[in-house]
């Protein structure tokens, strides 16, 4: 993750049209009205775990080998899964017995540095079902929505759909990870496209992370009247995930000092680029959590019962933290430190987790049989040691 100098002011914005499929939304106002939503439960593999601390054991499968800069990964109910290539816009499927197939490129996609074919998702109930990306073309990132047919060893994608656009766009702090919530809602992470300016801005897509239906309307329940930013103030937020009491994480990049992990709350800001880690100022949300960046740059995010994984890039190990009653305070520890390179995405397959490797992007230094899907097995934790 690229780490450029930090703007000294901010310049004013004109407000951003946005422009969702099916609607198109009024600037929203910088007052956000905190209507209750409904309380959320957990969904999604991870359910069915019991919540205790856990944490990784060292059984380790390397399933696939041969990815090209992967990005995302999306267990599908049938057995198999689907991965996402930034570079290319390739979508492969991983079958439930072993082996990769080629399911379909995503038209438009435009690679520019951290840019491409990014996160994936898969609405948990849906009929027939749809395959959501996040991608970059020539003006902007967004999420599109395509027909997803066949069965194992078939699967492919129909023609994609807007469902939002006008996220900012740059060759960096693109964002990119998508996310079915426990409310049903989709949740998109957006960087602030390297303009620190647009992270404050709320009538801007950049520097947030937005909540909207699976059609791509804005929520009645969202804090900001017609608006899909559901926080703000981020500087690239890239993993998010839910505990069994539905509580929202998120993972972010820092700049020079601090990485963050969050517990998001509607309409809440998280400071940047007026704060880096945790700053102390009543104005904004401080993360639960800091590492210094050379020990992390937390990219992807799962949650297995209350147990919160991130998968570090720059710092070459996965992070697990175990929060206190779905709260602060967090310990945390890392694990397989520089064991398997960079790690791009951690994924909840029932109680174990996927490793989706990131050393093929340019970045990192490509090993044997890189890019590589790895699964874990998970142990419950052994003398967690809580703050306080």
């Amino acid at each position: 993750m690229m780490r450029s100098g930090r703007r000294l002011g901010l310049t004013a914005l004109a407000a951003a049209a946005l422009v969702l499929a099916g609607c198109t939304a009024p600037p929203p106002t910088p007052t956000a009205t905190r209507t209750p939503t409904s309380t959320p439960r957990p969904t999604g593999s991870s359910a069915a775990v019991a919540a205790v601390p856990w944490q990784p054991s060292d059984q380790t499968t390397v399933l696939e080998t041969g990815l090209d800069a992967p990005w995302s990964v999306v267990p599908l109910p049938s057995g198999s899964a689907l991965i996402s290539e930034r570079d290319s816009g390739t979508i492969r499927e991983r079958l439930p017995g072993g082996g990769l197939r080629e399911v379909g490129t995503v038209p438009g996609v435009v690679h520019n540095g951290e840019s491409g074919l990014l996160g994936l998702a898969v609405r948990p109930v849906s009929a027939p079902p749809s395959l959501y990306a996040y991608l970059t073309t020539a003006d902007d990132n967004r999420v599109v929505r395509m027909p997803l047919s066949g069965v194992p060893g078939s699967y492919a994608i129909g023609a994609p759909e807007p469902v939002i656009t006008g996220i900012p766009t740059a060759s960096n702090h693109d964002g990119g990870r998508l996310a079915f919530g426990p409310d049903g809602m989709l949740y998109i992470t957006a960087g602030d496209a390297s303009d620190p300016a647009n992270a404050q801005d709320v009538a801007s897509l950049g520097g947030k992370i937005l909540r909207i239906t699976p059609e791509g309307q804005v929520p009645g329940d969202n804090p900001f009247p017609g608006s899909p930013v559901w926080s703000y103030g981020h500087r690239n937020p890239q993993g998010i995930g839910w505990d069994s009491r539905g509580t929202m994480w998120a993972s972010e990049f820092g700049q020079n000092t601090w990485d963050e992990l969050n517990i998001i709350h509607p309409g809440s800001n998280y400071g940047w680029p007026n704060v880096e880690g945790v700053g102390g100022d009543p104005k904004y949300t401080d993360p639960v959590y800091q590492w210094p960046t050379d020990a992390a740059s937390p990219s992807g995010l799962a949650v297995v019962g209350d147990t919160v994984f991130l998968a570090a890039l720059r710092g070459e190990r996965l992070w697990t933290a175990w929060a206190t009653n779905g709260a602060a305070p967090v310990t945390a520890a890392p694990f397989f430190e520089g064991q398997f390179g960079r790690l791009r995405d951690v994924v909840a397959v029932g109680d174990r987790l996927w490793l989706l490797t990131n050393n093929t992007d340019g970045r990192g230094s490509p090993r044997t049989g890189d890019d590589r899907l790895i699964e874990v097995a998970l142990t419950p934790a052994q003398a967690v040691k809580r703050p306080g």
